[in-house]
């Protein structure tokens, strides 16, 4: 079985520095590569050219500007895959879909699909996604709110939960400095105006206890982000905010704090920070929105509402019993090191990719 991945354009496919998407990839790349588990699978991932740290075998890196499609089709037809795999992007997926009929075409979303406002989004979403042999969700929850719009295509779509490369993430849960810890895009959809009122209370209540925001986008989202910020100055050093950080930061960051939040107010496609603060060994408060509690499974305080007020308590509670603190950051890293494994997401990949070749050959 020959698999193209196909990244959207700009994707550069940087292991210094990946987007969530690109890492999910890499991981299950990687998984397939260095094991046995599948000998029959060749994979080829095409990116765009400008990074020479692609570090994983089987990278085609495409030219950019206009030439980019031409140049795409024309690699794709002398590879012959039986499967492409498109990861995000549509517009991508149908025009190499009707240039290359021949093969399975699957779409591998990453976020949510934008859902239909009215009957005539209905109908063209669905003909474009009828395109596709099949749809990978990043969760289950996310497979099932696509099959409860078109429930026509509940046999197309799948779930394949995110993976996580959890040595580069170990570290012991015990002896943690008393930090507080929170890794995402600085944007309303992560709670980071929420979480920004609500750490106040909790500094002022413990004189030895620090924080550290995270926040990637910074450039996209600075205007908004900024002003919920700011109150937290007062603070002086004991409130660090970092500004787009590379991921090797965040994960030394992760790897020393005691309490990490996934305070997401929106229905998350999964939550990949949410494993990886649990790999880290850090105890996770979270919403538990969308596939979130996919992700932890029973081994995150979870919030009711996203709220100053629940998130204050939560803070306080973990802050104030640390045996609760350490046991809910042993049983979360556990459970990712066990349920999570760049080896078995991969092997649930391969299947659906079979299975979609089977479904070809049945056809013809």
């Amino acid at each position: 079985m020959r698999v193209a991945i196909l990244l959207p354009p700009g994707s550069r496919f940087s292991e210094a520095q990946p987007n969530s998407m690109e890492t999910v990839v890499r991981t299950l790349a990687g998984a397939a590569q260095s094991t046995c588990d599948d000998p029959d699978v060749e994979t080829r991932i095409l990116c765009c050219s400008g990074a020479d740290d692609h570090n994983l075998g089987g990278v085609d890196a495409l030219p950019g500007g206009r030439g980019r499609m031409e140049a795409l089709i024309a690699r794709l037809r002398a590879f012959r895959p039986d499967v492409i795999e498109h990861h995000q992007q549509v517009k991508q997926a149908l025009a190499v879909q009707q240039a290359l009929p021949e093969a399975a075409h699957l779409l591998y979303r990453h976020n949510a699909l934008r859902a239909p406002r009215h009957r005539l989004d209905a109908w063209r979403y669905r003909a474009r996604y009828r395109r596709m042999d099949g749809l990978v969700f990043v969760s289950r929850a996310e497979r099932d709110a696509f099959v409860r719009t078109f429930p026509d295509m509940d046999d197309r779509a799948f779930a394949v939960p995110n993976p996580i490369d959890a040595g580069a993430w170990l570290a012991s849960p015990e002896n943690r400095p008393p930090v507080i810890a929170f890794a995402g895009r600085a944007m309303p959809e992560k709670g980071v105006d929420i979480l920004c009122t609500a750490l106040p209370a909790v500094l002022d209540a413990h004189a030895d206890w620090r924080a550290v925001l995270m926040l990637n986008d910074w450039d996209a989202h600075a205007q908004w982000a900024a002003r919920h910020v700011a109150p937290l100055a007062r603070f002086g050093d004991r409130v660090e905010v970092l500004k787009s950080a590379p991921l090797a930061e965040v994960r030394r960051r992760m790897q020393s704090a005691a309490i990490a939040l996934t305070p997401s107010v929106w229905d998350e496609p999964f939550g990949l920070t949410a494993i990886e603060a649990h790999a880290a060994g850090a105890a996770l408060i979270s919403s538990g929105r969308g596939g979130l509690r996919e992700a932890s499974g029973p081994h995150a305080f979870y919030v009711d509402a996203v709220t100053p007020k629940t998130l204050a308590a939560a803070m306080d509670r973990l802050i104030r019993d640390p045996a609760e603190r350490l046991a809910l950051a042993r049983a979360g890293q556990a459970y990712v090191l066990e349920t999570h494994t760049p080896r078995r997401r991969a092997a649930d990949l391969n299947a659906v990719r079979r299975t979609l070749v089977e479904r070809r050959r049945i056809a013809a």
